[in-house]
């Protein structure tokens, strides 16, 4: 499967390898990582974002798969709310400027350690949760200091498949690919 995931995306050390086999969570910032981090907004207040299909389809493949997944995200949404349980998601929390009270909600609800959390993100406000995780993900247009410091940094930009990316790093590692047959909503 690392072959594979070469083939599709980019070579890994074994190091990474190694941490990717323990994750039991992946938590998503939602602005430049679910979507491209553009807000539309209309004359009458609407607010519009666009989705990727094939990060729907990663979630749900890693939640089959036994992988948790929950957002995190500054900002407060009802599209975001939505999409999130369109996909099964059941830890949401929005407007958390402060991150770190809500991984550390995720931590003590699911009786997990940091080194069994991955956490994807575009931007500084993600930092102080990148560095608590096993696995720290930054999106290929993320901002130049978390590229520097993620662990791993998708070839996908933040709102074309990046969650998708993440999602089949952690399907191959535990050899999960290919298992999920639903829809990506």
């Amino acid at each position: 499967m690392r072959s594979l995931f070469k083939q599709c995306y980019q070579a890994v050390s074994d190091e990474l390898w190694q941490q990717a086999q323990q994750i039991r969570l992946l938590i998503c910032d939602v602005d430049g990582v679910f979507s491209d981090g553009r807000i539309y907004l209309g004359n009458d207040g609407e607010e519009l974002k666009a989705f990727h299909t094939r990060d729907g389809y990663g979630v749900k493949a890693l939640r089959k798969a036994g992988v948790e997944v929950a957002v995190i995200t500054g900002r407060t949404s009802d599209i975001v709310q939505k999409r999130m349980q369109s996909l099964t998601i059941p830890y949401i929390y929005q407007g958390q400027e402060q991150k770190i009270p809500a991984y550390n909600e995720l931590l003590t609800t699911l009786s997990l350690q940091p080194e069994q959390v991955a956490y994807i993100g575009d931007d500084l406000s993600d930092w102080d949760v990148m560095q608590r995780v096993g696995l720290s993900i930054a999106v290929h247009d993320a901002h130049p200091y978390l590229r520097l410091h993620a662990n791993y940094i998708t070839q996908s930009l933040g709102g074309y498949g990046a969650v998708r990316e993440a999602s089949d790093l952690l399907l191959m590692c535990r050899n999960a690919f290919q298992q999920f047959d639903g829809s990506s909503s």
